[in-house]
Protein backbone atom coordinates (compact mmCIF):
# COMPACT_ATOMS: atom_id res chain seq x y z
CA UNK A 1 0.00 0.00 0.00
CA UNK A 2 1.61 3.32 -1.07
CA UNK A 3 0.85 5.24 2.13
CA UNK A 4 3.09 8.31 2.22
CA UNK A 5 1.80 10.25 5.25
CA UNK A 6 -0.95 9.72 7.82
CA UNK A 7 -2.22 12.85 9.60
CA UNK A 8 -5.29 11.20 11.09
CA UNK A 9 -6.52 12.16 14.56
CA UNK A 10 -9.54 11.47 16.76
CA UNK A 11 -11.78 13.58 14.52
CA UNK A 12 -10.66 12.87 10.98
CA UNK A 13 -8.93 10.31 8.79
CA UNK A 14 -6.34 12.16 6.71
CA UNK A 15 -4.17 10.16 4.33
CA UNK A 16 -1.62 10.99 1.64
CA UNK A 17 -0.59 8.36 -0.88
CA UNK A 18 2.32 8.40 -3.30
CA UNK A 19 1.94 7.04 -6.82
CA UNK A 20 3.59 3.68 -7.37
CA UNK A 21 3.81 2.49 -10.95
CA UNK A 22 3.51 -1.08 -9.73
CA UNK A 23 0.29 -0.38 -7.81
CA UNK A 24 -2.84 -1.62 -9.57
CA UNK A 25 -5.20 1.28 -10.34
CA UNK A 26 -8.00 -0.21 -12.41
CA UNK A 27 -10.70 2.35 -13.38
CA UNK A 28 -13.23 -0.43 -13.86
CA UNK A 29 -12.79 -1.50 -10.25
CA UNK A 30 -12.17 1.85 -8.57
CA UNK A 31 -14.08 4.56 -10.41
CA UNK A 32 -17.78 5.04 -9.85
CA UNK A 33 -19.99 4.36 -12.91
CA UNK A 34 -21.26 7.96 -12.64
CA UNK A 35 -17.71 9.25 -13.16
CA UNK A 36 -16.42 6.94 -15.90
CA UNK A 37 -16.80 9.62 -18.59
CA UNK A 38 -15.23 12.26 -16.37
CA UNK A 39 -11.67 11.03 -16.90
CA UNK A 40 -11.79 10.35 -20.65
CA UNK A 41 -9.70 13.37 -21.59
CA UNK A 42 -7.57 13.51 -18.44
CA UNK A 43 -3.78 13.37 -18.51
CA UNK A 44 -2.49 9.98 -17.26
CA UNK A 45 -1.13 11.62 -14.10
CA UNK A 46 -4.52 13.17 -13.38
CA UNK A 47 -6.21 9.80 -13.88
CA UNK A 48 -3.77 8.24 -11.43
CA UNK A 49 -4.57 10.94 -8.86
CA UNK A 50 -8.31 10.32 -9.19
CA UNK A 51 -7.88 6.57 -8.84
CA UNK A 52 -5.49 6.87 -5.90
CA UNK A 53 -8.15 8.83 -4.02
CA UNK A 54 -10.71 6.10 -4.78
CA UNK A 55 -8.36 3.41 -3.60
CA UNK A 56 -7.73 5.30 -0.38
CA UNK A 57 -11.48 5.63 0.13
CA UNK A 58 -12.03 1.91 -0.39
CA UNK A 59 -9.34 1.14 2.17
CA UNK A 60 -11.29 3.14 4.77
CA UNK A 61 -14.94 3.10 3.66
CA UNK A 62 -15.40 0.32 1.08
CA UNK A 63 -19.15 0.93 0.74
CA UNK A 64 -18.93 4.65 -0.01
CA UNK A 65 -18.30 6.45 -3.28
CA UNK A 66 -17.35 9.94 -4.36
CA UNK A 67 -19.84 11.92 -6.43
CA UNK A 68 -19.88 15.56 -7.51
CA UNK A 69 -22.25 18.47 -7.07
CA UNK A 70 -23.10 20.72 -10.02
CA UNK A 71 -20.29 23.11 -9.07
CA UNK A 72 -17.77 20.24 -9.11
CA UNK A 73 -17.49 19.89 -5.34
CA UNK A 74 -16.96 16.24 -4.31
CA UNK A 75 -19.14 14.58 -1.70
CA UNK A 76 -19.56 11.15 -0.21
CA UNK A 77 -22.46 8.85 -0.86
CA UNK A 78 -23.96 7.78 1.48
CA UNK A 79 -23.81 11.40 2.59
CA UNK A 80 -23.02 10.73 6.26
CA UNK A 81 -19.48 12.13 6.39
CA UNK A 82 -17.55 15.10 4.98
CA UNK A 83 -14.60 14.74 2.60
CA UNK A 84 -11.92 16.80 0.97
CA UNK A 85 -9.39 15.76 -1.67
CA UNK A 86 -6.20 17.25 -3.06
CA UNK A 87 -3.57 16.20 -5.61
CA UNK A 88 -0.04 17.19 -6.48
CA UNK A 89 1.35 14.34 -8.54
CA UNK A 90 2.81 11.98 -7.49
CA UNK A 91 0.88 12.63 -4.26
CA UNK A 92 -2.85 12.50 -3.59
CA UNK A 93 -4.63 13.28 -0.33
CA UNK A 94 -7.99 12.34 1.16
CA UNK A 95 -9.65 13.62 4.35
CA UNK A 96 -12.80 12.12 5.87
CA UNK A 97 -14.47 13.72 8.87
CA UNK A 98 -17.74 14.09 10.73
CA UNK A 99 -17.19 17.84 10.40
CA UNK A 100 -16.50 20.13 7.46
CA UNK A 101 -12.87 19.78 6.43
CA UNK A 102 -10.63 21.14 3.69
CA UNK A 103 -7.16 19.98 2.65
CA UNK A 104 -4.61 21.14 0.12
CA UNK A 105 -1.19 19.87 -0.87
CA UNK A 106 1.24 21.90 -2.94
CA UNK A 107 4.75 21.35 -4.19
CA UNK A 108 7.22 24.08 -3.36
CA UNK A 109 7.89 26.05 -6.56
CA UNK A 110 9.72 29.32 -7.08
CA UNK A 111 7.17 30.44 -9.65
CA UNK A 112 4.56 31.01 -6.93
CA UNK A 113 6.26 34.38 -6.47
CA UNK A 114 4.91 35.37 -9.90
CA UNK A 115 1.30 35.15 -8.69
CA UNK A 116 1.80 36.63 -5.22
CA UNK A 117 -0.25 39.68 -6.19
CA UNK A 118 -3.22 37.50 -7.07
CA UNK A 119 -3.83 35.93 -3.65
CA UNK A 120 -1.92 37.92 -1.01
CA UNK A 121 -3.21 41.11 0.60
CA UNK A 122 -2.96 41.56 4.37
CA UNK A 123 -0.37 38.78 4.55
CA UNK A 124 2.15 41.15 2.96
CA UNK A 125 2.54 42.65 6.44
CA UNK A 126 4.28 39.58 7.87
CA UNK A 127 5.83 37.67 4.96
CA UNK A 128 9.61 37.47 5.33
CA UNK A 129 10.95 37.88 1.80
CA UNK A 130 14.01 35.79 2.75
CA UNK A 131 11.59 32.85 3.01
CA UNK A 132 9.09 34.12 0.46
CA UNK A 133 8.41 30.84 -1.34
CA UNK A 134 7.66 28.93 1.87
CA UNK A 135 5.39 31.67 3.19
CA UNK A 136 3.53 31.97 -0.10
CA UNK A 137 3.13 28.21 -0.46
CA UNK A 138 1.74 27.93 3.07
CA UNK A 139 -0.67 30.83 2.56
CA UNK A 140 -1.85 29.43 -0.77
CA UNK A 141 -2.40 25.99 0.80
CA UNK A 142 -4.44 27.39 3.68
CA UNK A 143 -6.59 29.56 1.43
CA UNK A 144 -7.23 26.70 -0.98
CA UNK A 145 -8.19 24.37 1.88
CA UNK A 146 -10.39 27.07 3.41
CA UNK A 147 -12.07 27.70 0.05
CA UNK A 148 -13.09 24.05 -0.10
CA UNK A 149 -15.25 24.37 3.02
CA UNK A 150 -16.39 28.00 2.78
CA UNK A 151 -16.71 29.37 -0.72
CA UNK A 152 -18.74 31.50 -3.07
CA UNK A 153 -18.37 32.20 -6.77
CA UNK A 154 -18.32 35.89 -5.84
CA UNK A 155 -15.30 35.62 -3.54
CA UNK A 156 -11.57 35.76 -4.31
CA UNK A 157 -8.64 34.27 -2.41
CA UNK A 158 -7.11 37.73 -2.18
CA UNK A 159 -10.08 39.79 -1.03
CA UNK A 160 -12.14 37.39 1.07
CA UNK A 161 -9.64 34.98 2.67
CA UNK A 162 -7.05 35.95 5.27
CA UNK A 163 -4.28 34.00 6.94
CA UNK A 164 -3.30 35.61 10.21
CA UNK A 165 0.41 36.19 11.04
CA UNK A 166 2.59 33.14 11.67
CA UNK A 167 6.23 32.08 11.77
CA UNK A 168 7.49 29.17 9.69
CA UNK A 169 8.08 25.83 11.38
CA UNK A 170 7.90 22.23 10.20
CA UNK A 171 4.48 21.91 11.85
CA UNK A 172 2.34 24.84 12.84
CA UNK A 173 -1.20 25.90 13.61
CA UNK A 174 -2.50 29.22 12.30
CA UNK A 175 -5.73 31.15 12.38
CA UNK A 176 -7.49 32.13 9.18
CA UNK A 177 -10.75 33.75 8.23
CA UNK A 178 -13.33 34.20 5.50
CA UNK A 179 -14.98 37.61 5.38
CA UNK A 180 -17.03 40.05 3.35
CA UNK A 181 -18.61 43.42 4.08
CA UNK A 182 -21.16 41.94 6.47
CA UNK A 183 -19.71 38.83 8.11
CA UNK A 184 -16.52 37.01 9.05
CA UNK A 185 -15.84 33.43 10.13
CA UNK A 186 -12.64 32.25 11.78
CA UNK A 187 -11.03 28.84 11.35
CA UNK A 188 -7.92 26.96 12.43
CA UNK A 189 -5.43 25.58 9.94
CA UNK A 190 -2.69 23.04 10.51
CA UNK A 191 0.31 23.33 8.19
CA UNK A 192 2.95 20.65 7.65
CA UNK A 193 6.10 20.93 5.57
CA UNK A 194 7.71 17.70 4.41
CA UNK A 195 10.19 16.93 1.67
CA UNK A 196 9.40 19.58 -0.94
CA UNK A 197 5.71 19.86 -0.12
CA UNK A 198 3.34 21.90 2.02
CA UNK A 199 0.12 20.38 3.35
CA UNK A 200 -2.72 22.29 5.01
CA UNK A 201 -5.81 21.06 6.86
CA UNK A 202 -8.61 23.46 7.77
CA UNK A 203 -11.46 22.37 10.03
Amino acid sequence: MPLYKDFSDDVATILIWEFDKDEELDPELLLEPENQNKILNYHPNKIAEVLMVRKMLKSVLPNHKILYKEDGEPYLFPNDLQISVSHSFPLAGLAISKNKIGIDIEKRKEKIKNIRHKFVLHENNFIDDAEEVDFLTAIWCVKEALYKIHHSKHWSLKKHYDVLPFNLRDELSVKCRVYDDENEDFFKAKINFFDNYCFAVVD
